[in-house]
């Protein structure tokens, strides 16, 4: 296992639409046990295979209160189980130090596979219903400063270009 560099925003393939798993074999469960690994190390609660560079529908997430309950979703969707939103501060970790109120649908449905293939549901709501939209729109290439307002999202890109060339200079 090891620990992968994550992509920081505004890099780019950070906008790539990840390309469906056709087969979950050995590289995909070392991609997902590396991927947790990544994830624990930065203290995240959850991490898309396209923040690692590798463009495909692959997600690990762990919102457990002790760090000891990942869930593994490959090619994930989810279904909103109704219109309602709740607004909820999130963080990114390609997004490191600035938080956000993004709307996120209180209640999902999802369907994944979990590490060995095998097909899975189960209905989100609260941190994981978020947690799961938040991933799975890095599959799709959005970020959620996509949802902020143009000021905003400005500002958070003139902050980590600082932040990049603070890193370069040092």
């Amino acid at each position: 296992m090891a620990i992968r560099p994550i992509l920081e925003y505004p890099d780019e393939r950070l906008r790539t639409k990840a390309a469906s798993v056709e087969n979950v074999d050995d590289e995909v469960r070392k991609l997902v046990d590396d991927m947790l690994d990544t994830m624990y190390d930065a203290r995240g609660i959850g991490l898309a295979a396209t923040q690692v560079d590798v463009h495909r529908r692959v997600v690990v997430m762990d919102v457990s209160d002790e760090s000891g309950q990942p869930l593994v979703l490959i090619n994930p969707s989810y279904t909103p189980l109704g219109e309602e939103k709740e607004l909820l501060s999130e963080g990114c970790l390609s997004i490191p130090e600035y938080y956000a109120d993004v709307p996120r649908y209180l209640k999902v449905r999802l369907n994944a596979l979990d590490r060995n293939g095998e097909p899975y549901e189960l209905e989100a709501d609260g941190l994981l219903s978020h947690c799961i939209q938040h991933e799975f729109d890095h599959l799709e290439g959005v970020l959620f400063v996509d949802y902020l307002s143009p000021l905003k999202r400005n500002r958070v890109l003139k902050k980590m270009q600082k932040r990049h060339k603070l890193e370069q200079d040092a």
